[in-house]
């Protein structure tokens, strides 16, 4: 059987630190103002925020990255066929063939895609990260690849070695002895809006 690749994200381990986030955009060389990985809090009105009235308080923590769904909105909807399933199972884009139409912006139900409106901007004033990562030019869409360029090779993605609480794991969601399907079998892998059919390859653990 062919291997699909997936995350697992244990929610009680994660402390909302953004290193996740952080590596992601130094590894995929992502412009200033846009971000593939996010760590949401759930709860507040606003991003980084508590949930309730002091001194009752609370906060946890959503990261947030492109699901990979196996019956993803968004390769269904690009007219050119630039947004694809690969043969592991990752949702990828041919950045060459993207038109900058945004319909998969529009069908994602995760809001995990962003577009280059301008011409990318970096600080400091050149390309970083992975070489084998390509550039995105202005007007095409970006997200996460799940680091194409490391999985590929056999590597876990950078959000995962990078994780200072292990809070993340990466594996073969086809093979049943991998720790990613054992933890989504014995914790109960919960899979977000599993109401819209989209069936995330991302589960995360309560």
């Amino acid at each position: 059987m062919a291997k699909k690749l997936g995350m697992v994200i244990d929610l009680k381990r994660c402390t909302g630190c953004t290193t996740c986030a952080n590596a992601c955009k130094m590894q995929n060389n992502v412009p200033m103002g846009m971000l593939w990985n996010r760590v949401l809090t759930e709860g507040g009105e606003e991003y980084d925020t508590s949930a309730g009235v002091y001194p009752n308080l609370q906060k946890s923590f959503l990261p947030m990255a492109c699901q990979h769904c196996e019956n993803a909105a968004c390769v269904k909807v690009c007219p050119v066929g630039a947004t694809y399933k690969d043969e592991l199972g990752r949702v990828v884009i041919n950045y060459d063939r993207c038109i900058g139409c945004r319909f998969c912006m529009a069908a994602c139900p995760y809001n995990a895609r962003v577009f280059n409106w301008e011409e990318p901007v970096r600080d400091p004033g050149f390309n970083y990260g992975d070489k084998d990562v390509p550039i995105r030019k202005v007007g095409v869409m970006e997200k996460c690849s799940m680091c194409k360029e490391r999985t590929d090779t056999g590597l876990e993605p950078m959000c995962v070695k990078c994780c200072p609480t292990r809070a993340r794991k990466f594996g073969d969601l086809n093979d049943p002895e991998s720790e990613v399907s054992r933890l989504i079998r014995e914790r109960n892998g919960q899979q977000l809006l599993s109401e819209k059919g989209t069936k995330p390859q991302v589960y995360y653990l309560d």
